[in-house]
């Protein structure tokens, strides 16, 4: 080694990787900066919301926290709603009025911030939910104003609120027993319906997956259709009462029709199948013109058609009417359901081309089983209102009737 070379280490030199070290979490912090820019402010949501847009807080790091404050004016301890140590503000949801003009500046005050940071929709949806599931610990006026609302946030269509969020939590059995749940949730119906259509309110509930379980809201000593119609009806959601009834009658129509069709096509006993369909008709209180069409439509149903043999096809219809006339016989018990079901045997033939040219026969083996008298087929051809195919009906039965008086 020259005496003018310096010495050097052998070896080799390991590259360390930088290692990110997370800040501790301080929500403590956080809600305080929010609630200093509420009080600084006054409360004016305007203002607030510009000033959170230019401060470095971070919203990511502290969604939740930001929506209780949003809430309740500050912090809350875990797992109850009770104010946490720190700074509160008297401007938030749970402390202003219980009226709509007071709540939905905070509605309109969330969807920008919102806008701005749509990541922070998970947290609003985590808090809400806390909030929902604690109802029993809030008072009756502040629980109708998170009633109001939730119901203006969807009127205003908050960013990607999903309603599961909302009815979900409501069915804890804790609320529901006390009958907080149908309380909260009659407060979200009549403040929602203000701005919106009861096919808005459906709308929503299906979302919900909450459609078909009304009665859920309900405590179990008034969950009944009768509970149900009393109950809104003392309320003034009438529209609501009647969707529901008419969703009552046509499940109940479905399950005759599908009990009906069960029997006809395992040819169970014709007076076992008249007592069934009479047993369904009075517990359900079904109409008879409804009755009328269910049962021509289940027997037309089980009819075995064979493509475009039109004969065949003539054979099998006329058969399975011949089969069937005395559960028709049955129910066809005056003159006006007679025609009802003229009238569904003339709409099926119209709209039916394998049917097109089976009317008259349909009607004159109708006749001949007694199904319908010779008063209501010359009713019909005088008077018959529908006017579907009628002309050409008319024609045949002309000739039947010809025929009949020669």
């Amino acid at each position: 080694m020259s005496s003018k070379e310096k010495p050097t280490l052998g070896g080799t030199r390991i590259k360390t990787r930088k290692r990110n070290i997370a800040a501790p979490l301080d929500p403590a912090a956080f809600a305080d900066a929010v609630v200093q820019i509420y009080l600084d402010n006054a409360g004016d949501l305007e203002l607030v919301a510009k000033n959170l847009e230019s401060s470095d807080l971070n919203f990511s790091r502290y969604g939740d926290t930001f929506f209780e404050v949003v809430f309740t004016g500050g912090r809350t301890q875990p797992g109850t709603i009770k104010p946490d140590e720190g700074e509160r503000h008297p401007y938030s949801v749970i402390e202003c009025e219980a009226k709509r003009e007071a709540i939905l500046p905070s509605v309109i005050y969330i969807q920008k911030i919102l806008r701005r940071r749509p990541f922070l929709i998970k947290n609003l949806e985590n808090v809400m939910q806390r909030l929902l599931q604690s109802l029993e610990l809030f008072e009756d006026n502040e629980r109708k104003k998170l009633a109001i609302f939730t119901a203006l946030a969807f009127s205003q269509k908050l960013s990607g609120l999903p309603p599961e969020t909302v009815f979900q939590p409501l069915l804890k059995d804790n609320l529901v027993v006390k009958g907080l749940v149908l309380s909260f949730i009659t407060d979200f119906f009549k403040e929602y319906l203000v701005d919106n259509s009861l096919e808005d309110l459906i709308s929503i509930l299906k979302r919900g997956k909450m459609e078909d379980n009304l009665l859920d809201f309900f405590p179990s000593a008034k969950r009944s259709p009768e509970g149900f119609s009393e109950h809104f009806t003392k309320e003034g959601l009438v529209p609501l009462v009647e969707y529901n009834e008419k969703k009552i009658f046509e499940v109940k129509l479905k399950e005759m029709k599908s009990a009906l069709t069960t029997q006809i096509a395992e040819e169970s006993d014709i007076s076992e199948v008249i007592e069934n369909v009479k047993q369904r008709v009075n517990d359900a209180k079904l109409p008879d013109i409804e009755v009328v069409r269910i049962l021509w439509d289940v027997i037309m149903d089980a009819v075995q058609w064979s493509g475009k043999n039109q004969q065949q096809n003539a054979n099998s219809a006329l058969r399975q009417v011949k089969t069937w006339a005395k559960l028709l016989n049955s129910f066809c018990s005056s003159g006006k359901l007679e025609l009802e079901l003229m009238y569904k045997v003339q709409m099926q033939c119209y709209e039916d081309a394998k049917l097109m040219k089976l009317f008259p026969e349909i009607v004159k083996s109708l006749y001949d089983q007694d199904v319908l008298a010779e008063d209501t087929i010359l009713y019909w051809f005088r008077k018959g209102l529908n006017p579907k195919g009628r002309y050409v009906f008319s024609l045949h039965i002309f000739a039947f009737i010809s025929l009949k008086n020669v």
